[in-house]
């Protein structure tokens, strides 16, 4: 919202023109209006007016008053020193913050400042502000379909994609967690889109220009041309906003983003979002859970963490592809010396993706070009490690060799501990400048001087206890006790008096303190200048930074993989044309959880066998063996061995899971809603080549309403011929099998006994199961003994019940003129023996 000038800007009292230093707060206010300004003064950053209110209460501030003679308004600061920690708190609560710094030293007038830094949750650059994940920019536009552009400008990606339908588009966006989003007019002008929006992504929504005008203006401005992928007007827009927003916030530095990808979702597996989550990929469902992500999550390398999301969030469905990252898994898990080789010299690397966007924006710090140069001097390590690799591991060792002279210029211009800021001194190299050399010396012949001007003063005047000394105030000065200040020579100058001592000057030292101070002023202006050119031209290097980047975290992945895969004693996964069998396959987030062993299972479909029905008691474990045969078939699409004895799987165009309960409060969905929206996905959305995990489908509604949902959508997934792992309570399903010849029972087995109560076995067999033992696990959740008790009773109840019904349905069915009297008899046998047995009747 823009601010119109002073009174709209400063809530206060009084009609006295403002004090100018809060003219000038209000003019850097309201060139940044959108943002909230935190303006240097001496050691606070402050905050007037409304802004200091606000500010004051976001970040439990004591809120105080800026007063002069005629006026009067709202202050509020925090330390200089403490900038950090509340910028982050702020931006978490989706603030704008806008710095800005003084930029001269303090004098009689009033200090110039200026707005350094402009700091927004997705378009942070600073590592202090930063995860080791990804920090996505994302834009969101339609038009004709919807387009979704996505820039991290700490690391220069830059990708967008277009979509046919907005569940697809939300499905990418969720998997790639911006921070921060804009949204085109048509979007966030709709209320109902914008509700149902900010429901699904609780992130800052951020305006921008979403003109296609400006968009082809932006996108030139910073790619040099507008890419010809960009074949529709959403995506330029998309894209033109993300880079307009972009470089505001950068300050006109995006010289970290060198392209725009394109990407095509249909070129990966479909993920939809409630699979992501279901699966729990990347997020655990409680608290304390574990997640795929932190499994397989052994890399030693930010940008090696990075990477793995990105394969993770699009697996393969080029058979090639899938089987060049096996193999290279296959070679580092065959050979523990390279493997082990490989991770001990990621372990020392920096985060080269970002340190390369940093060089190429001008903004590395010369501790963060060191830590390049540290980075790049392991990748001869690499090279000569992976000699000999061919496939995969041979084109990563391909990657690394293009930069062999940037480290000798690093090593050549900066010290081997460079200071942590430029301008703190102690930077370049001696012998790399001739003229800042020159002042070197110059100045320390002078310090020389100073040095030995102690010992010559204490021989010439004869006062043992003279001492030289510096401080802030009085610079050099010589310093005399009480005793001795008969013997102070003429040519001293007295200039402060203490207790019992004086300190004097003289002219010479004045002179020598001046030309000390000169050239170490001249000498710093010259280093900084000598960094700015030395990082200048490694900014020419940033693409095959970016490449050496990019190979390393390939590298780490696969060692990560391969390193899991030892351990643990997974398998490779052969690729199979229509049909999966896993023998002894264990869930790969509970077992290694888990401190008891775990109990593996296998898994077989094929053409003839393409429908799996699971039955079986709460808490035996049908969750966990529909999740295991889904992230097995997830892992073996990242190339990624598998937790089993034995591994077949297809490449599956996609995985779709419907599991556990959720509502939508917010929304206003129920549970059943909820449940019957991601059912309706699924239905539309599956194809023969596509896995599908449903779990209690339909036990939102009625039990017949459920009964008939549920196997209207088994019948027509059996029809799509979609791999189906259905797992139900409704044991009325299982006669399916008998009618759809894809379809097969299985049960996951437990035991009832009368001392020892249920047992489960968590080992899923072939047939249905008898019952569900849900009295009995209410039993083992702690029910009162009581209400056990009597639900056993009303179970018996309903049971009997329920056979007399069917009795009853049979009854009426029969063909009484075509029953032969033997048969009538037996079929009264037969209804009076499961009479009795339902009912526990004597017989």
């Amino acid at each position: 919202m823009a601010v119109g000038g002073a009174q709209s800007v400063l809530k206060g009292t009084g009609r006295g023109a403002l004090p100018p230093m809060l003219e000038q707060y209000v003019a850097l206010r309201d060139e940044h209006a959108d943002f909230l300004l935190l303006f240097q003064v001496g050691d606070f950053y402050e905050t007037f007016g409304e802004d200091a209110e606000r500010c004051a209460r976001l970040l439990g501030l004591a809120l105080t008053h800026k007063s002069s003679k005629d006026f009067s308004t709202p202050m509020a600061g925090i330390p200089v020193r403490a900038l950090d920690q509340h910028v982050e708190r702020l931006l978490a609560q989706g603030v704008r913050v806008a710095v800005a710094d003084q930029v001269e030293e303090p004098g009689a007038g009033l200090v110039d400042r200026k707005v350094t830094q402009l700091l927004t949750p997705g378009t942070v650059t600073e590592e202090r502000h930063l995860t080791a994940d990804e920090n996505f920019l994302a834009a969101v536009a339609t038009g004709d379909g919807y387009a979704l552009a996505l820039l991290d400008v700490s690391t220069g990606e830059f990708r967008c994609a277009a979509f046919h339908t907005r569940t697809a588009l939300y499905d990418e966006l969720a998997r790639h967690r911006a921070r921060e989003v804009l949204l085109a007019p048509e979007l966030s002008g709709n209320a109902a889109l914008l509700a149902d929006f900010q429901a699904r992504f609780p992130v800052m929504l951020s305006p921008a220009n979403f003109e296609e005008a400006a968009a082809r203006t932006e996108l030139s401005t910073v790619l040099g041309d507008v890419p010809g992928t960009l074949g529709t007007p959403a995506l330029l827009r998309a894209c033109g906003a993300v880079l307009g927003y972009a470089r505001v916030t950068q300050q006109g530095h995006l010289e970290m983003v060198r392209r725009v990808v394109r990407f095509e979702p249909g070129a990966h597996m479909r993920l939809p979002d409630a699979a992501v989550r279901a699966l729990e990929v990347f997020q655990a469902q409680s608290p304390q859970g574990l997640t795929l992500m932190d499994v397989l999550g052994g890399t030693r390398t930010a940008g090696g963490r990075r990477r793995l999301r990105a394969w993770l969030r699009a697996p393969l469905l080029d058979e090639l592809s899938i089987r060049a990252r096996l193999d290279a898994v296959e070679g580092l898990t065959r050979t523990p010396d390279l493997r082990g080789g490989v991770r001990a010299l990621l372990y020392r690397a920096h985060d080269l993706e970002r340190l390369a966007a940093r060089v190429a924006t001008g903004r590395a710090t010369p501790r963060e070009v060191a830590a390049l140069a540290r980075t790049l001097d392991l990748l001869p390590e690499a090279v000569a490690l992976l000699s000999g690799q061919d496939g995969l591991l041979g084109a990563v060792r391909a990657r690394l060799g293009g930069l062999p002279d940037v480290v000798t210029q690093i090593r050549a211009a900066l010290v081997d501990d460079p200071p942590l800021r430029l301008g703190d001194g102690d930077l370049i190299r001696e012998g790399f400048h001739a003229q800042l050399d020159a002042l070197r010396a110059e100045s320390l012949g002078h310090r020389a001087w100073m040095a030995d001007l102690e010992t010559r003063e204490r021989q010439r005047t004869g006062i043992g206890s003279l001492k030289v000394g510096f401080n802030n105030v009085f610079g050099y000065y010589l310093e005399v006790t009480g005793p001795h200040l008969g013997k102070v020579p003429a040519d001293y100058r007295q200039i402060a008096t203490l207790k019992d001592r004086a300190r004097f000057t003289r002219p010479d030292l004045r002179e020598r303190e001046r030309e000390i101070a000169r050239l170490d002023a001249a000498a710093a202006r010259l280093e900084t200048e000598v960094f700015t050119e030395l990082r200048a031209s490694l900014g020419a290097h940033a693409e095959a930074l970016l490449e050496a980047a990019g190979a390393l975290a390939d590298l780490d992945v696969l060692g990560a993989l391969a390193e899991l895969a030892a351990e643990r004693g997974w398998v490779r996964p052969q690729t199979a044309s229509a049909h999966a069998r896993l023998t002894q396959a264990r869930h790969p987030v509970v077992e290694h959880a888990s401190a008891a062993p775990f109990v593996p299972n296998d898994a077989h479909l094929d053409d003839t066998r393409h429908a799996l029905l699971l039955t079986g008691p709460n808490m035996a474990g049908k969750s966990t063996y529909l999740r295991t045969v889904a992230l097995c078939a997830l892992l073996h699409q990242i190339g990624s061995f598998l937790p089993a004895d034995h591994a077949e799987l297809p490449v599956y165009d996609a995985i779709h899971t419907r599991i556990g309960a959720s509502d939508d409060l917010a929304g206003g969905r129920s549970t059943f809603m909820v449940e019957m929206n991601e059912l309706a996905a699924i239905l539309h959305g599956a194809t023969r080549r596509s896995l599908v995990i449903l779990d209690e489908v339909g036990r939102g509604t009625s039990t017949l309403d459920g009964l008939a949902i549920a196997q209207a959508a088994l019948e027509h997934l059996h029809t799509t011929g979609a791999h189906t792992l259905f797992a139900t309570h409704y044991f009325e399903l299982t006669r399916l099998e008998n009618d759809l010849p894809g379809l097969v029972n299985l049960h996951v087995a437990a035991e009832e006994d009368e001392r020892q109560g249920l047992t489960f076995y968590h080992q899923v067999i072939p047939g249905a199961a008898r019952q569900s033992y849900g009295v009995e696990v209410a039993r083992l959740a702690g029910l009162p003994a009581p209400v056990v008790a009597r639900a056993g009773k009303l179970l018996t109840a309903l049971n009997t019940q329920g056979d007399d019904r069917k009795l009853v349905r049979e009854l009426a069915a029969l063909d009484l003129g075509r029953l032969t009297p033997m048969q009538a008899l037996e079929l009264l046998h037969a209804w009076q023996r499961e009479l009795r047995e339902g009912a526990e009747l004597p017989a």
